[in-house]
């Protein structure tokens, strides 16, 4: 059982060094396999890709591939923004929270596409 949360824990984390924040795509779904039900698997996936983001911002610091500026001017509409889905997570359905997970996902899959 350690190795598999290891394994997937690992593959968050490549997710997350590799896509940003994407690794929460990998993160949710993999939380509510282990039994965990959809809203505390999402709020669960924020502060493990919360400490993943730290440790891939170190590496993209260390290789000089972050635009702190652009960075910087998303900040304050981010953290309005997270407060509030963190206010809407706690009134939707279940259901509804999968749903919107899923069409989110899809619409993320058939821009990467299409490119």
């Amino acid at each position: 059982d350690n190795m598999n949360k290891f394994l997937k824990g690992l593959l968050c984390g490549g997710m997350n060094g590799l896509f940003g924040s994407g690794g929460g795509i990998a993160a949710v779904p993999l939380l509510e396999k282990l039994g965990i039900e959809p809203k505390k698997s999402h709020a669960t996936s924020v502060i493990i890709i919360f400490f993943l983001s730290i440790a891939a911002t170190i590496g993209y610091c260390a290789g000089g591939s972050i635009d702190f500026q652009t960075a910087f001017s998303y900040i304050p509409a981010g953290l309005a923004g997270a407060v509030m889905g963190t206010v809407l997570l706690k009134k939707i359905d279940n259901s509804v929270l999968r749903r919107i997970f899923g069409v989110i996902m899809l619409i993320s899959a058939v821009r990467m596409i299409t490119g």
